[in-house]
């Protein structure tokens, strides 16, 4: 069955889910870091999805490869911004987070091998 909208698509779900988790964990970060770590968190966590909707309407697989591998690149900047949260004191923990990420990044893998190769009309 062909996949029609990227809502479909596991691995945008899953980004999504990242994306919203990470505005509201954020949200109770100190002021201070208004313009550091919660604008650099919130921008790789809405470039994960958002590069996914991009290489998901792109009609060669070298363009749909670039903006996947995109999301990725944001997905582990994320990972480590969780992880230096944590090192701050603020957060217990981001396992959950951490889980999510490595999840995406899997199926993104994923989508990435399975994408067909198309014919160039040259």
């Amino acid at each position: 069955m062909a996949i029609k909208r990227v809502e479909d698509l596991e691995a945008f779900q899953y980004a999504d889910r990242i994306m919203l988790m990470t505005y509201e964990v954020v949200s109770r970060y100190p002021d201070y870091e208004k313009f550091g770590l919660i604008s650099q968190m919130r921008r790789a966590s809405m470039s994960i999805p958002a590069n996914i909707v991009e290489g998901f309407r792109r009609r060669y697989r070298k363009e749909k490869i670039r903006f996947y591998n995109y999301s990725q690149s944001s997905a582990d900047e994320l990972k480590y911004y969780y992880k230096s949260s944590v090192k701050l004191g603020y957060l217990k923990e981001c396992k959950e987070a951490l889980k999510l990420l490595d999840s995406t990044s899997r199926m993104l893998t994923s989508l990435i091998r399975k994408t067909p190769k198309m014919r160039s009309c040259y």
